[in-house]
């Protein structure tokens, strides 16, 4: 066989490239800002099968998830093309393949999928669409496991259903990823079932029925686990003064510097004039993550204006701020100094962001390619930070996107999450919510609220439950009054055992694998004896 003909033996079929696409459709319409989220709980019905056609080729079954995938991940992430056209100046054209390229990387997780599906689906026939949610739930783990970013697990197209994400304080949104899955797999196999009826092929039996109840039991158990109630709070309250200055992008000059920085103290004090709490009270005022890119250490300047706000309103602050280490290295820091404009706290960013914050590749090749913001180190410490008797955990823009970082804030204490965030970089586009969307599932996933500051939008109360509270409209300045309190400190299974459910999924879909292989290899014994 000719290497050509070798390669349109490999070809995916146009009727499974259309199926392919017309899944990424759905689960794209499904995720903000579309919003369609019941979309999800269907949309990869059409991929199922057209896995199932292709599943006697490994190759066109993995090409076949790496085209959803490619259609997918470009659908929902054609943001990152905002800020290089925009402030870098790159044609769009280039831009857009290089999100393509972007696209296509991403793309082959899914890719793996449908190969490890097609094994399944090949070994053990029309069952194993029901081996699907697993599968995803592993592969979704292993984007997490290799790349360090999930983002856009499918999830977190639920983000806004209270009534499901409860589920997250057992298994994190990787245990929605699998129920959304789960209906999709159960759909296609009933469909299947019905398509096939005059074939040798298995129809819904009693045992099946036995089955989907015994799954539907597990999921009101899980619920009965998940339900999120009221943490005992003390009656010691403090104030969060949340500041969204919507600093623009560029054309940031020294005079507009200064004049913006001064524009952050009048919206902290004009919210504070408004309350008639007890001036007793501890107040922490939050500046978000923003382009002015504050050098606390090193700006004696900005010591003295912001110790002498501190002093003034008897309140601390909390900011974002370009911190020095010993070796000369720069950290992405949350600083916080008190009522007397003394430092007491810093957090240094532990999970930097690929391409814009570091380079993540060895040397040398790392020192040769620049980063979009700078270069930074790695933090190592899980800070918490004081907020009167409450202890908070700050998470810095994107680290909202990491359930292990809040869990772990969880489990040593932490009452309240902060998030200190700046999309404006990425304009007026998706991106808002769907960042919006990871920080609803770390609110559930602790049982512990969370505050958002932002630069731009979206500034909000993100509840226990999830339920996003007095947010503020996007690119316009705004101000919040939050109060928060020590918590009884009590921890989701989330919290305590991490992604248990991840690792099951992907026992068993290792055990599904291992079970493929060995059926073949009892079929040909038995075959050979005939």
């Amino acid at each position: 066989m000719t290497k050509l003909s070798r390669l349109r033996k490999n070809l995916l079929s146009p009727l499974s490239a259309l199926l392919a696409v017309i899944s990424a459709v759905f689960l794209i319409f499904a995720f903000p800002d579309f919003d369609f989220w019941f979309l999800a709980w269907f949309a990869l019905i059409p991929l199922f099968f057209a896995v199932e056609r292709e599943k006697d080729s490994v190759v066109k079954s993995f090409l076949t998830g790496w085209v959803f995938g490619v259609a997918f991940f470009f659908g929902t992430c054609w943001w990152l093309t905002f800020a290089p056209i925009t402030y870098a100046g790159m044609p769009w054209l280039l831009t857009y393949f290089f999100m393509f390229g972007a696209a296509a990387v991403v793309g082959i997780f899914p890719g793996i999928f449908g190969a490890l599906f097609s094994i399944v689906l090949k070994r053990f026939g029309s069952y194993a669409i029901l081996s699907a949610p697993f599968l995803w739930t592993f592969t979704e783990f292993l984007r997490m496991w290799l790349t360090g970013n999930n983002w856009n697990a499918i999830g977190y197209s639920q983000a806004f259903r209270i009534e499901i994400i409860q589920l997250a304080s057992v298994g994190g949104v990787l245990l929605i990823s699998f129920l959304v899955t789960l209906l999709n797999a159960f759909i296609a196999f009933k469909l299947l079932t019905i398509i096939l009826s005059d074939k040798d092929e298995p129809k819904m039996k009693r045992r099946d029925w036995i089955m989907l109840a015994s799954v539907l039991f597990v999921i009101v158990l899980l619920f009965s686990f998940a339900k999120n109630s009221d943490l005992n709070r003390k009656n010691e309250f403090s104030l969060i003064v949340a500041v969204q200055p919507n600093v623009p992008m560029n054309g940031l000059t020294i005079e507009k510097y200064e004049q913006l920085l001064e524009r952050h103290v009048q919206l902290a004090e004009n919210a504070l004039k408004q309350q008639t709490t007890n001036n007793e009270q501890p107040t922490t005022v939050i500046f978000p993550e923003s382009p002015m890119i504050f050098q606390y250490g090193r700006d004696e300047d900005l010591q003295k204006f912001l110790r002498d706000f501190a002093v003034r309103n008897n309140a601390s602050v909390l900011f974002n701020s370009a911190e020095m280490t010993a070796n000369k290295r720069i950290l992405n820091s949350a600083v916080m100094i008190d009522e007397k404009g003394e430092k007491t706290a810093q957090y240094d960013k532990i999970h930097l962001l690929p391409f814009g914050e570091y380079i993540p590749f060895p040397e040398p090749f790392a020192s040769q390619m620049p980063a979009f913001v700078g270069n930074f180190e790695f933090g190592k410490e899980y800070d918490l930070l004081p907020f009167g008797e409450a202890k908070g955990g700050v998470m810095i823009c994107f680290e909202s996107h990491f359930g292990e970082l809040s869990r772990e804030y969880a489990r040593r204490g932490a009452d309240v999450l902060i998030e200190m965030t700046n999309d404006g970089y990425l304009g007026n586009t998706p991106v808002l919510r769907q960042h919006l969307a990871n920080s609803v599932f770390r609110a559930v996933e602790t049982n512990r609220p969370l505050l958002r500051v932002t630069n731009v939008g979206i500034t909000a109360y993100i509840n226990e439950r999830g339920e996003v509270l007095d947010a503020a409209d996007v690119y316009t300045e705004a101000t919040r009054v939050w109060t928060v309190s020590k918590s009884d400190g009590k921890q989701t299974i989330y919290v305590k055992y991490g992604e248990w459910f991840a690792w099951l999924c992907s026992l068993v879909s290792l055990a599904l694998l291992f079970g493929s292989y060995f059926y073949k290899k009892s079929q040909i014994v038995t075959d050979s004896h005939k």
